[in-house]
Protein backbone atom coordinates (compact mmCIF):
# COMPACT_ATOMS: atom_id res chain seq x y z
CA UNK A 1 0.00 0.00 0.00
CA UNK A 2 1.61 3.34 -0.94
CA UNK A 3 2.10 6.60 1.42
CA UNK A 4 -0.07 8.73 0.79
CA UNK A 5 1.97 11.41 2.56
CA UNK A 6 5.18 10.30 0.93
CA UNK A 7 3.60 11.41 -2.96
CA UNK A 8 5.41 15.04 -3.21
CA UNK A 9 3.47 17.02 -5.84
CA UNK A 10 6.63 17.49 -7.20
CA UNK A 11 7.22 14.31 -8.58
CA UNK A 12 10.45 14.05 -6.07
CA UNK A 13 9.09 11.09 -4.49
CA UNK A 14 9.59 11.00 -0.57
CA UNK A 15 9.99 7.57 -0.31
CA UNK A 16 13.77 7.84 -1.32
CA UNK A 17 14.41 11.57 -0.29
CA UNK A 18 17.58 12.06 1.96
CA UNK A 19 16.25 14.24 4.51
CA UNK A 20 12.93 11.21 5.10
CA UNK A 21 15.61 8.70 5.34
CA UNK A 22 18.19 10.13 7.65
CA UNK A 23 15.36 11.33 9.98
CA UNK A 24 12.95 7.94 9.72
CA UNK A 25 16.13 5.99 10.70
CA UNK A 26 18.02 8.93 13.50
CA UNK A 27 21.26 8.61 11.01
CA UNK A 28 23.33 11.28 12.47
CA UNK A 29 25.75 11.11 10.04
CA UNK A 30 23.85 11.63 7.27
CA UNK A 31 21.66 14.55 9.37
CA UNK A 32 25.25 15.87 9.84
CA UNK A 33 25.78 16.38 5.52
CA UNK A 34 22.96 16.90 4.75
CA UNK A 35 22.61 19.81 7.31
CA UNK A 36 26.02 21.64 5.71
CA UNK A 37 24.69 21.04 1.90
CA UNK A 38 21.12 22.87 3.24
CA UNK A 39 23.03 25.51 5.16
CA UNK A 40 21.31 24.11 8.77
CA UNK A 41 21.63 22.46 11.78
CA UNK A 42 21.69 18.98 12.31
CA UNK A 43 18.48 19.13 14.27
CA UNK A 44 16.47 20.87 11.32
CA UNK A 45 16.78 18.06 9.30
CA UNK A 46 13.11 16.15 9.95
CA UNK A 47 10.71 15.31 7.45
CA UNK A 48 8.18 12.78 7.60
CA UNK A 49 7.08 13.48 3.74
CA UNK A 50 5.94 16.36 1.85
CA UNK A 51 2.22 15.98 3.04
CA UNK A 52 2.60 14.87 6.57
CA UNK A 53 2.45 17.33 9.13
CA UNK A 54 5.96 17.44 10.02
CA UNK A 55 7.70 18.95 7.14
CA UNK A 56 11.25 19.87 6.14
CA UNK A 57 12.09 23.11 6.24
CA UNK A 58 12.31 24.18 2.83
CA UNK A 59 8.90 21.99 1.53
CA UNK A 60 6.74 24.14 4.38
CA UNK A 61 7.18 27.17 2.01
CA UNK A 62 7.70 25.10 -1.13
CA UNK A 63 5.32 26.79 -4.41
CA UNK A 64 5.17 23.70 -6.17
CA UNK A 65 3.46 21.61 -3.20
CA UNK A 66 1.09 25.26 -2.42
CA UNK A 67 0.18 25.67 -5.86
CA UNK A 68 -0.54 21.60 -6.33
CA UNK A 69 -2.94 21.74 -3.34
CA UNK A 70 -4.71 25.09 -4.48
CA UNK A 71 -5.44 23.15 -7.43
CA UNK A 72 -6.82 20.14 -5.54
CA UNK A 73 -4.58 18.19 -7.22
CA UNK A 74 -2.13 14.75 -5.84
CA UNK A 75 0.47 16.28 -8.25
CA UNK A 76 2.01 18.28 -11.12
CA UNK A 77 1.59 15.04 -13.23
CA UNK A 78 -2.41 15.58 -13.54
CA UNK A 79 -1.90 19.94 -14.20
CA UNK A 80 -2.63 21.05 -17.67
CA UNK A 81 0.38 23.76 -17.16
CA UNK A 82 3.49 21.64 -16.14
CA UNK A 83 5.75 22.13 -16.49
CA UNK A 84 4.89 26.35 -15.04
CA UNK A 85 7.06 28.88 -13.52
CA UNK A 86 7.11 27.11 -10.68
CA UNK A 87 8.86 24.34 -11.42
CA UNK A 88 11.21 26.12 -14.20
CA UNK A 89 12.12 28.25 -11.35
CA UNK A 90 12.78 25.56 -9.08
CA UNK A 91 15.87 26.58 -6.55
CA UNK A 92 17.86 23.46 -7.23
CA UNK A 93 19.01 22.25 -10.69
CA UNK A 94 19.54 18.79 -10.02
CA UNK A 95 15.88 18.41 -8.56
CA UNK A 96 14.67 20.16 -11.23
CA UNK A 97 15.83 18.05 -13.49
CA UNK A 98 14.46 15.38 -11.51
CA UNK A 99 10.75 16.64 -11.44
CA UNK A 100 10.96 17.43 -15.28
CA UNK A 101 11.74 13.25 -15.66
CA UNK A 102 9.84 12.53 -12.93
CA UNK A 103 6.19 14.12 -14.12
CA UNK A 104 5.62 12.46 -17.51
CA UNK A 105 6.66 9.22 -15.85
CA UNK A 106 4.45 9.48 -13.39
CA UNK A 107 1.60 10.60 -15.46
CA UNK A 108 2.34 7.57 -17.95
CA UNK A 109 2.91 4.79 -15.51
CA UNK A 110 0.10 5.87 -12.69
CA UNK A 111 1.06 6.40 -9.26
CA UNK A 112 1.06 2.75 -7.99
CA UNK A 113 3.84 1.75 -10.45
CA UNK A 114 5.74 5.16 -10.52
CA UNK A 115 6.27 4.32 -6.74
CA UNK A 116 7.53 1.27 -7.68
CA UNK A 117 9.75 2.28 -10.43
CA UNK A 118 11.39 5.08 -8.39
CA UNK A 119 11.68 2.37 -5.29
CA UNK A 120 13.42 0.11 -7.97
CA UNK A 121 15.59 2.92 -9.25
CA UNK A 122 17.41 3.65 -5.57
CA UNK A 123 17.72 0.18 -4.32
CA UNK A 124 20.92 -1.20 -4.45
CA UNK A 125 21.72 -3.59 -7.33
CA UNK A 126 24.18 -5.80 -5.16
CA UNK A 127 22.01 -6.48 -2.33
CA UNK A 128 18.53 -4.62 -2.73
CA UNK A 129 18.68 -2.71 0.08
CA UNK A 130 16.46 0.43 -0.39
CA UNK A 131 18.78 4.02 -1.01
CA UNK A 132 17.62 7.13 -0.96
CA UNK A 133 18.07 9.63 -4.00
CA UNK A 134 21.77 10.36 -4.43
CA UNK A 135 23.27 8.04 -2.21
CA UNK A 136 26.70 7.16 -3.53
CA UNK A 137 27.13 3.59 -2.11
CA UNK A 138 25.06 1.67 -0.59
CA UNK A 139 25.32 1.73 3.04
CA UNK A 140 25.04 -1.79 4.13
CA UNK A 141 27.48 -3.49 1.19
CA UNK A 142 29.03 -0.78 0.54
CA UNK A 143 28.76 -1.08 -3.33
CA UNK A 144 29.65 1.71 -5.28
CA UNK A 145 26.32 3.47 -7.03
CA UNK A 146 26.15 4.63 -10.64
CA UNK A 147 25.76 8.42 -10.45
Amino acid sequence: MINQELLAPCGLYCGVCGILSASRDHNEKLKGKLAAAYGLKPEQIQCSGCLSNSLFTYCRVCAIRKCARDRNLEGCHLCKDFPCAHVRNYPFAEARERIMAAIPEWKRLGTEKWVEQEEKKWQCPKCQTQLFRGARRCPKCQEPLPV
